[in-house]
């Protein structure tokens, strides 16, 4: 488990005595062999040991930190410490640089089993005694689980190396992390002396004559997210920095907090929180920031001046006076909003600023878009799908990290979700037809059930109004549209390749087929990319859920039957639940538990669609299911499984959305009126085959590529299907689990008391019935790549996954809607009689066959070595400098 990156210099080390503390877990009696180890490397002559047979140690925490000053060229802009467990106490040890692709990649992460084959200890020469241990060599191995005295210490220690006082977070760098962050100020018990205030409106007339301000009473209107600006060559120990608009009686004005008054306040300024702020100072405003777009256009914005509230220079007072003190005379402006709802957004111009609420019915896993290319900084986002109920169409929301991790990380499907100053993304000028979505922007912030309660927001008419839309609408009826995770190809790259190149020169966009491997490589852990590529589309293959399985070598099988495994999670203790005769969506988020799953696997679907008269046929030796599992997918009545209930208020935390005092019901409800049933079908299956040339029933093949593929100096396989790619029917009694699978991997590793052994392949199945592999031949005929086409569609949901337009894209919009149709007809329960590979296919193909197309395609790093590489669009160059849509 070596990273080929060379090793890339220095720093000075850090600390020897604090390992102490550090490492002193919870030992008890007998030597740790960590600490064996770390006696013996520090009396080598080496510094430096290779252990021999070195036993399992577990990986408690990765934590990143910026590396001090390195020389150049190429060194690395960051520094991890990793601290391992051996079951008898805990090790803090310093990563080697050239080890960095380890975390970047997921291989090493919070939780993994590995041996440590090689290390070596490094002193400070600043500092006495003080030197740490540096992982050189690791070898990873299987299995996972922490013994119960590994847990994490509550207090984190400064890094290891360097001069840095806190650790970043793991994977960008908008959020707070670790216990420096402080959660929430003690709101103060002050009197306000009204004869001694300023007001903003004065201090934009009076700043430049003063030196000493009065104090101020503001409200906070808006919030931005953290910038974090730390440089390697820069010192500044807390180089943070946050913007709010703040506002009185006279205007709104822009306040920044600055470096380490951002760990202590920043979470616990709100929007809608007063404050009381003494010692101040006042500069010239930044001319780029950006600009919130206030809830109340009257008011007044003083923008030439900003409050800079700095930790000296001079030392800034901050008070936080509580709601219930704070006075109408005092003559501070409420939070005003500007919400819409989804019949509105049809109408509103690109990059209109609005607030919204909805129920998610769909939420994707977090993915992360690189700053700079080939920088070591990302962007964390997902996306999300809300409605409201005045509209067949939901929102769709492409969510960045807004600094509020705890929000980010518990979004699921059934919350209710509050966006604010969401921005309009459309471009109805060149491509009419593309879907219209809303980001976030600089000062967007996001609420879901649990923080309601409080907000602002709350008092908005049309928030009301969408509480009273909730009360008319069936939990269960919902929960049937409801979708997490998966690879999700959105938005949709536009109509013509020209539009795609924007401003970038078409060479250096494309990138050669050969080089798409170089780009894989490069990606980093849940990193999304998108690529465009010349080639000759040259054979496709239909691929069943079941033979996906066994391509994968060892992936599991993306559909597999759970009724087993769910049905007996219906009996555990914090599942039980109370019958009613009906509910609502008035609960806080609804506890539901699925029946059994009709989800065809290959086999069955190969069976059940491809029956053709008059068709040659040959056997497929792979068999679906051993009796066993057969077993296990049996008819199971409907009328078996109850009705499962609760009484409204709890799930939807409604209570949050209402000034009473009420007592929340307690409780429980589980919703199984979408229960499913199939039969299962034999393992074995007859797959029929055409006469025509170059075909059977679920491939097809050019002649060219026929004449060249085995000539080729280089073939390219990136077509495999995994699990985390395929987007899972939403299950409530496993929303933890669920929501930890696509988020991304923790820092610290934390143990669960309700772990579970579910596997995420065993959640159904919320697109169509298997994918199909694109062979891309390179124009010179030289190389080749396989890349996967996921054709997404949910028959209970059909707003969920928007189709291609056949007139734009022939051949995928083919592939979609051919997969839509069997879908129907299998949940139907009727017999399709069409081939996986149909006419329509072959014959959008073969229309390219021979011809120079530019592929787009999608790849995203999962963790480990699994990267995924989807055909997401497909342009014909009709002759040099001439683009068009297939």
């Amino acid at each position: 488990m070596q990273d080929p990156t060379p090793e890339r210099g220095g720093g000075s080390p850090r600390p020897a005595e604090e390992r102490r503390g550090a490492a002193a877990g919870p030992a008890s009696g007998g030597t740790s062999w960590l600490q064996r180890v770390f006696e013996e490397v520090r009396g080598s002559s080496q510094l430096s040991v290779a252990p021999a047979e070195p036993p399992p140690v577990t990986v408690v925490a990765v934590e990143r930190y910026l590396a001090e000053a390195p020389p150049p060229p190429a060194a690395p802009q960051y520094w991890y410490d990793v601290t391992l467990a051996d079951g008898a106490c805990q090790e803090r040890c310093y990563l080697s640089p050239r080890l960095n692709g380890l975390v970047q990649r997921a291989h090493l992460r919070a939780g993994a089993r590995l041996r440590l084959t090689r290390c070596s200890y490094l002193y400070d020469e600043k500092r006495l005694n003080y030197g740490f241990l540096c992982l050189e060599e690791l070898e990873r191995i299987g299995g996972a689980g922490l013994p119960a005295a590994a847990a994490p210490p509550r207090h984190r220690p400064p890094p290891l190396r360097g001069k840095k006082k806190h650790y970043l977070p793991l994977w960008n760098n908008e959020d707070p992390y670790g216990d420096v962050w402080v959660a929430d100020k003690a709101q103060a018990q002050v009197d306000v002396d009204v004869s001694k205030l300023t007001s903003l409106g004065q201090l934009e007339m009076t700043w430049r004559s003063r030196v000493h301000f009065h104090p101020l009473l503001v409200r906070v209107l808006h919030k931005s997210r953290i910038r974090y600006y730390g440089k390697p060559e820069k010192k500044m120990d807390m180089p943070y920095q946050a913007y709010f608009e703040v506002a009185d009686g006279s205007g709104m004005m822009s306040m920044v907090l600055w470096n380490s008054l951002c760990p202590e306040w920043y979470n616990s300024m709100k929007v809608g929180t007063v404050l009381l702020l003494e010692q101040y100072a006042i500069k010239t405003s930044y001319p780029f920031k950006t600009q919130p777009t206030p809830g109340d256009s009257q008011m007044k914005r003083f923008a030439t001046i900003e409050i800079s509230l700095n930790v000296r220079d001079p030392p800034t007072k901050i008070s936080i006076i509580p709601e219930e003190k704070v006075k109408p005379e005092w003559g501070l402006p409420e939070v005003k909003y500007r919400f819409i709802t989804r019949s509105e957004l049809d109408d509103l111009p690109n990059n209109h600023s609005c607030d919204v609420i909805g129920l998610v019915t769909f939420v994707g896993r977090a993915e992360r878009a690189r700053k700079k290319e080939h920088g070591e900084d990302f962007w964390l986002y997902r996306w999300a799908h809300a409605i409201d109920g005045t509209s067949d169409q939901p929102f769709i929301l492409e969510l960045f990290a807004t600094s509020q991790p705890d929000v980010f990380e518990h979004i699921h499907p059934m919350t209710y979700l509050v966006c604010t100053q969401m921005r309009v993304v459309r471009d109805l000028t060149e491509n009419p037809s593309s879907t219209i979505y809303l980001t976030t922007s600089n000062e967007s912030q996001i609420f879901i059930t649990g923080w309601h309660k409080g907000q602002p927001y709350t008092k908005d008419t049309k928030v009301k109004n969408f509480i009273q839309w909730t009360k008319t609408q069936s939990e269960a009826d919902q929960m049937k549209k409801t979708v997490i995770g998966g690879y999700y190809p959105f938005p949709r790259p536009p109509d013509n390749f020209l539009k795609y190149c924007k401003n970038n020169k078409v060479e250096s966009v494309l990138k050669a087929i050969g080089e798409t491997g170089k780009e894989i490589e490069d990606l980093h852990y849940r990193e999304h990319k998108r690529i465009a590529v010349q080639g000759i589309i040259s054979a496709i293959r239909y691929i069943s859920c079941s033979n996906a399985a066994e391509e994968a070598s060892g992936v599991e099988c993306v559909q597999k039957d759970t009724s087993q495994s769910l049905e007996s999670s219906a009996m555990s203790k914090e599942d039980s639940v109370h019958k009613e005769k009906n509910t609502n969506l008035q609960s806080k988020e609804v506890k539901s538990f699925v029946g059994p799953h009709c989800i065809p696997g290959g086999q069955h679907q190969h069976q059940a669609l491809l029956s053709k008269k008059g068709s040659v046929k040959r056997k497929m030796s792979r068999r679906l299911n051993t009796d066993t599992e057969q077993g296990s997918a049996s008819v199971i009545p409907v009328s078996s499984y109850p009705y499962f209930t609760r009484s409204a208020r709890r799930k939807f935390g409604l209570d949050e959305f209402q000034h009473e005092d009420s007592v929340q019901d307690k409780t429980g409800q589980a919703v199984s009126d979408n229960l499913q049933y199939c039969t299962d079908q034999e393992g074995m299956s007859d797959m029929p085959e055409t006469e025509e040339s170059g075909r059977t029933c679920d491939s097809w093949q050019s002649d060219l590529w026929a004449r060249v593929k085995d000539k080729l100096m280089k073939y390219l396989h990136h077509s495999t299907i995994f699990p985390e790619s395929i987007p899972r029917k939403f299950d409530y009694v496993h929303k933890d689990l669920l929501m930890q699978q696509y988020n991304l991997h923790a820092a610290v590793h934390q143990p669960k008391e309700t772990r579970t052994d579910k596997n995420i392949s065993e959640f159904k199945s919320a697109s169509g019935l298997g994918h199909y592999e694109v062979t891309v031949l390179g124009i010179n005929h030289d190389v080749a790549i396989d890349v996967a086409f996921l054709p997404l569609f949910c028959p209970e949901d059909p707003h969920l996954f928007q189709l291609e337009d056949s007139q734009n894209d022939t051949l995928l919009s083919c592939m979609s809607c051919i997969s839509a149709r069997q879908q129907k007809a299998t949940s139907n329960e009727k017999l399709c009689d069409m081939f996986p590979l149909s006419n329509e296919i072959v014959k959008a193909a073969m229309d390219l066959d021979g011809k120079h197309v530019v592929c787009i395609l999608d790849i995203c790093h999962l963790g480990d070595d699994k990267v995924e590489v989807f055909l997401s669009k497909i342009y014909k160059t009709v002759e040099p400098g001439v683009l068009n849509p297939v």
